[in-house]
């Protein structure tokens, strides 16, 4: 079968969504399939092709007001030229316009998938203007999918709560095994400390759990980059705790285990997410979280190896948590994602898929 996956950036740039596709594709490419990748997120002005772990990957260039919506158009007249071609087309991430070309370029013949990774809003003010004249197309790119994927029961509920669509939940996977083999890494492992992964922006929310800091008896290690980094260093200088937080940087894929088993607990406020792909890994290394009342985490906190906290009870929440077995259930793999979907890629090609 040949498959056309539609999406923002892919690897090596990191993230959830770029994860999510990139696990897809590799898996049904070594499954067989023939699969490519439009992405927006080609460097320079020119289109750029590559072969990625048996993945065609063709990128485009674009641009990003805001860092949102990665206006690439090339990537609609690839689509076009392309469709013809493909078994089905799988289009990723509502809040970026690629979504939208493949609405627009998927003929009425080929099967249309969507995985909106929908979050409902964003922390910024342009972002949040730029998401209110998008609802009207972005409503039409959802209800043309004939299928639509929600990575979280609460994104299920808020896509059927702003839009009237249903979709089917399918949470993100995880290499289990790589996070629950894992040990401290030396440098850690003498230290009680809790732990912070993802851009340091200020939605993510990391400012709340240096200010709780002063009534924990912990150090906080802070993975991540990003503009935001230069203000959480001003406020761990002022609340007294700049010597208990580590500020990491970008820490590389095969250390970030490590670093979740030697924490006592990973914390995320985070305001704004679609799934919760840093607690699952937490949990996998038999770490548990406390996480914010907030988007798709308040499914994290109905675990009993979770906690659920607002930003004025992290300390309460901390305290909590530590105490807690994880993982206290079975955690969803990316073997589980790939049979799931692929039931999802049958479904609407009437029994073609398999």
């Amino acid at each position: 079968m040949n498959v056309l996956y539609v999406t923002t950036r892919y690897p090596p740039h990191t993230g959830g969504v770029e994860t999510h596709v990139a696990e897809l594709a590799s898996r049904f490419a070594a499954a067989g399939h023939d699969v490519t990748v439009l992405t927006a997120d080609a460097e320079g002005l020119t289109r750029s092709a590559e072969y990625r772990e048996g993945v065609r990957v063709i990128r485009h260039p674009g641009v990003a007001p805001g860092g949102a919506f990665h206006v690439a158009p090339e990537i609609l007249a690839t689509l076009r030229r392309l469709v013809g071609d493909a078994d089905i087309v799988h289009a990723h991430n509502y809040h970026s316009l690629p979504l939208l070309f493949a609405a627009l370029g998927t003929d009425a013949e080929t099967p249309f998938v969507a995985t909106p990774h929908y979050h409902g809003g964003s922390a910024s003010a342009l972002r949040d203007k730029l998401l209110s004249v998008y609802r009207v197309p972005g409503r039409w790119a959802l209800c043309r999918a004939d299928a639509r994927i929600a990575v979280s029961g609460w994104e299920r509920r808020q896509l059927e709560a702003d839009f009237g669509v249903e979709a089917t939940v399918i949470p993100n996977g995880l290499d289990v095994a790589r996070f629950a083999e894992a040990s401290p890494g030396p440098e850690w492992a003498d230290r009680d400390y809790l732990l912070s992964v993802g851009r340091l922006e200020e939605y993510k929310g990391v400012q709340h759990v240096i200010r709780a800091l002063p009534d924990l008896d912990y150090d906080l290690a802070v993975a991540g980059a990003g503009d935001y980094g230069s203000e959480l260093k001003r406020l761990a200088r002022e609340v007294g705790v700049e010597d208990r937080v580590h500020f990491l940087g970008f820490v590389a894929d095969e250390d970030l285990p490590g670093l979740y088993a030697g924490a006592a607990a990973f914390v995320t406020m985070s305001e704004f997410e679609a799934y919760g792909m840093t607690v699952a890994e937490a949990l996998a290394a038999g770490t548990p979280c406390v996480v914010r009342n907030a988007g798709a985490l308040v499914d994290w906190a109905e675990r009993p190896d979770c906690v659920g906290v607002d930003p004025a009870t992290v300390v309460s929440g901390v305290e909590r948590a530590v105490a807690l077995d994880a993982p206290a259930e079975p955690l969803p793999t990316w073997e589980d994602v790939v049979e799931r979907t692929a039931a999802i890629y049958d479904s609407v090609c009437h029994g073609g898929w398999r």
